[in-house]
């Protein structure tokens, strides 16, 4: 068996202008398209940092995924303990006598930010706030958040609460693909509570209201985390998902959001290069009914190309062969490595696109005695 490499195409693109790179304010930050896998930016992005209340984000991520389970329904009540209307900062204005329903601390967390709603849920789905920092950082372990350690449920300051705005963006991807139709709730522009709170009804996500394709996700702010926003928008079929944090002001947040997904979209080009289904290369079969098996991709293969790239998109199949029958139609035989001038590489599965069969007796002696006449021809020539 020996690697063997095809090269698949040069694909040329001559656009107009140069790709623009993106300077931040902020301390750190991360944009990442979604349909491409591709990260457009990255500045401290694995730093732990003081997440302030964007990491509600888990908060919610773990309520969602007991609605899922069925360990509680959306008109579930859960009882409002003395810690959890104590909770200072952006409130839903909880008291004792309250039971409020999940689909109510859902809005109260998402919308209202509300550190006494965050409570509420950690304390009703694992007994104690502590017990369910614990599971938050267990579970976000187990999601690839790779630095990230919490101490609460509402992000309130403490030195062992950190997340990596990389962390936090995996994290926003994960809401978006596991609970499409809860995600729906970080769109919502304003939320009534018993009108307890008139003042802080509106979603503190300054880009709702733009146009611009956002539907998510949390803001967060702190003195020490300063202001910071997990995004997220739509434009045709491109999602774009993105985290800065330690800005000096929400407009200045609210700025360099907008400017972030203006930059994203308009800086690079989506080509479908492989369509889905096509055949990228015939790899040579050993033993088999045939003597070539077809690769191809799950998806076919979409690429950002950066505005202005002088170069070409290339891709090669690169897999071991000849491969040994029998095979089975969807078996991983190899990658496709993709190069994208001005965004590094890329490199996908490719799967074989039919069964084929081990021959029978006769077919392998036949296939034996070639590959004994192959090596004996290797040797002489070495």
């Amino acid at each position: 068996m020996r690697a063997l490499t095809f090269r698949i195409f040069a694909l040329v693109m001559l656009l107009a202008l140069p790709a623009r790179a993106f300077d931040t304010n902020a301390r750190a930050a991360w944009v990442y398209d979604v349909a491409t896998g591709t990260v457009l930016m990255e500045k401290n992005a694995d730093e732990p940092l003081p997440p302030a209340s964007m990491s509600k984000l888990m908060t919610v991520y773990m309520l969602f995924e007991a609605l899922e389970e069925g360990r509680v329904q959306s008109d579930t009540r859960l009882p409002v303990s003395t810690k959890a209307r104590q909770m200072q900062g952006s409130t839903m204005f909880l008291n004792e006598q309250d039971r409020p329903t999940v689909e109510e601390l859902i809005k109260g967390i998402i919308v209202l930010s509300g550190n006494d709603a965050c409570v509420v849920v950690a304390e009703g789905l694992a007994g104690t706030e502590e017990a369910f920092a614990r599971q938050m950082t267990e579970r976000g372990k187990a999601l690839g958040l790779t630095h990230s350690t919490f101490a609460n449920a509402s992000g309130w300051p403490d030195p062992r609460h950190r997340m990596s705005a990389r962390d936090l963006g995996i994290l926003a991807q994960r809401l978006i693909s596991d609970f499409p139709d809860l995600y729906r709730s970080f769109a919502i522009e304003e939320y009534r509570f018993d009108d307890r709170a008139p003042a802080n009804r509106f979603n503190r996500n300054p880009l709702l209201k733009l146009g611009i394709g956002a539907d998510g996700l949390k803001t967060g702010h702190t003195q020490e985390a300063g202001y910071g926003l997990v995004g997220s928008a739509v434009q045709g079929d491109r999602r774009v998902i993105f985290v800065i944090s330690g800005l000096q002001s929400d407009r200045a947040r609210a700025e360099e959001a907008e400017r972030i997904v203006n930059w994203a979209y308009r800086q690079f080009t989506m080509k479908t290069i492989i369509p889905k289904g096509e055949i990228v290369a015939q790899a040579p079969v050993w033993l088999g009914g045939q003597g070539k098996v077809g690769l191809t991709t799950a998806d076919g293969v979409r690429v950002l190309i950066p505005a202005g790239s002088q170069s070409g998109v290339t891709a090669e199949a690169v897999f071991r062969g000849p491969i040994e029958a029998p095979i089975t139609k969807g078996d991983r035989l190899g990658e496709l490595v993709v190069n994208i001038p001005g965004a590094g590489q890329s490199r996908l599965p490719l799967l074989a696109a039919s069964d084929v069969a081990r021959t029978g007796v006769l077919g392998r002696m036949q296939g034996a005695a070639f590959r004994l006449g192959h090596k004996a021809i290797q040797a002489v020539r070495n």
